[in-house]
């Protein structure tokens, strides 16, 4: 395995404007004095506005006098990705290639494992930079590049505000826990990175798949076709500004009293653009404060959303192995669910007749056809949508399994840290005990009802019956 140490400086000099601590060399290799160009292996941070592992490697280059050559693995089937996640990833990708144009910075987009891709391209390369990823894949992937690339590997974070090492060295078990280790380190690290001119423009001689068709890049790949793509959201950092522009302008004066109303649109939509890495957080937090200033409760409440409730769960995968396991649960959950594994569910529907929407309670089902036809779903009714799983599944076991299968085949945003910290929290981790209940034991219940104190679930209904119909049209016309 890789080491992972706080980059030297000397051989590797850090970016005056980037903290050090966002950034590690992966291995004890030199530069590569014949190596022909920097190369930046860009998989997680898939953007060129506020990606610090990017100008990390524009810096290098221009220091070394080289050209920098961007590279991206695109492999087929990804595990539980379907056609869904790869429009949206293909199309932001097609948009990555616009900007780096512009700023005269060579793009290469090739089929592969992308370990394989890097480890290919590391060959002619003086230095290789990447971002960093924390589920199990992404971390195996920089290992393995790290190893076999015979030169220095460094890897910058870029997707959180805080590095996930520097606000804690152990898994979380709350918010609450994590919550001051990130507020010390907030007016650090939410700074703007300025984007630098490369002065060494020569092309290198790679060749790569063409990306001004995004769709017939799409036909040549290799996916599960079942669950279609969403047509309502485009993927890519300039539709991301866009989305963040209108929900600032019209819906964020709002957001702190009406963000768990579910019959509503006061959401950023901005989860799927940061699960591809086509937005940074600092990006997005930094636009919240120019939009409205610091002493706003708006802001404070969206930041605690999108920093503190977000960098959670990259506490929780970073920290357990097992994160996307019913083992993981914490032992109290674990076993108050044990002790009720016998009650009596009733109603009990199969996972076919869930992932159908084919319950009796309308509220479940207009949450899943959102799922299903928006690739969304209201946060508020995430957690309903959770909770009444667990409530109607044969064992809590099963339930987990549906709850995760479901989230990570129909959500854009499904399949990552916050996929798996959110599902887990259905079932206690994150959470404690509450008071004992059948079927849910000492874990959190919700129910219809107190869905009908908080919110107005029937007026939901009619809104996603809206964009239910919506998401048809656009489906027609594309």
């Amino acid at each position: 395995m890789a080491t992972s140490k706080r980059l030297p400086d000397p051989p590797v000099d850090v970016h005056p404007g980037i903290q050090a601590e966002r950034v590690q060399q992966l291995n004890d290799a030199d530069v590569r004095e014949d190596g022909r160009y920097v190369l930046y292996w860009m998989q997680q941070a898939q953007r060129t506005v506020l990606n610090h592992a990017l100008e990390l490697a524009v810096h290098r280059a221009n220091a070394l006098g080289l050209p920098l050559l961007v590279a991206f693995g695109l492999m087929d089937d990804y595990p539980e990705a379907n056609l869904r996640h790869y429009h949206f990833l293909v199309h932001g990708l097609a948009d990555v290639a616009a900007a780096l144009r512009r700023r005269e910075i060579p793009f290469v987009v090739q089929r592969g494992a992308p370990d394989e891709v890097a480890l290919r391209l590391a060959a002619d390369a003086a230095l290789v930079v990447c971002d960093r990823g924390y589920l199990r894949p992404q971390r195996a992937w920089r290992e393995r590049l790290a190893a076999g690339a015979g030169c220095a590997v460094v890897q910058v974070e870029s997707d959180v505000v805080v590095p996930v090492e520097l606000a804690s060295d152990k898994k979380e078990s709350a918010a609450r826990t994590i919550r001051p280790k990130i507020t010390r380190h907030l007016e650090r690290f939410l700074v703007d990175l300025p984007q630098a001119r490369l002065e060494n423009t020569d092309v290198p001689d790679v060749a790569g798949e063409d990306l001004d068709d995004p769709d017939a890049l799409l036909d040549a790949l290799t996916l599960d076709r079942e669950v279609p793509p969403v047509l309502l959201f485009r993927g890519g950092t300039s539709a991301g500004e866009e989305v963040l522009a209108e929900f600032l302008e019209h819906r964020f004066a709002e957001y702190a009293d009406h963000r768990n109303q579910p019959q509503t649109d006061h959401v950023s939509h901005m989860s799927k653009y940061l699960h591809f890495g086509q937005l940074s957080p600092v990006f997005i937090a930094l636009q919240v404060r120019e939009h409205a200033g610091r002493a706003d409760e708006n802001v404070d409440t969206f930041l605690e959303e999108l920093i503190i409730r977000r960098e959670l769960p990259m506490n929780f995968v970073f920290y357990e192995p097992e994160y996307d396991r019913y083992e993981q649960l914490p032992a109290w959950a674990r076993q108050t669910l044990a002790d009720h594994a016998s009650d009596r569910r009733e109603p009990q529907y199969t996972a076919q007749q869930l992932e159908d929407g084919a319950t009796e309670d309308p509220y479940w089902n207009a949450a899943m056809d959102e799922m299903r036809h928006a690739g969304y779903m209201h946060n508020y009714m995430r957690m309903y949508w959770g909770k009444k799983i667990l409530e109607w599944s044969a064992t809590p076991e099963e339930a987990y399994a549906t709850t995760l299968r479901l989230n990570n085949t129909y959500f854009v945003d499904g399949r990552d840290a916050n996929s798996y910290a959110n599902v887990a929290w259905v079932f206690g981790q994150h959470d404690r005990g509450w008071t004992e209940r059948d079927v849910f034991g000492k874990t959190r219940y919700m129910n219809a009802a107190g869905l009908e104190r908080k919110a107005d679930p029937n007026a939901y209904v009619e809104k996603v019956a809206q964009l239910v119909e919506a998401a048809r049209e656009a489906a027609e016309e594309a």
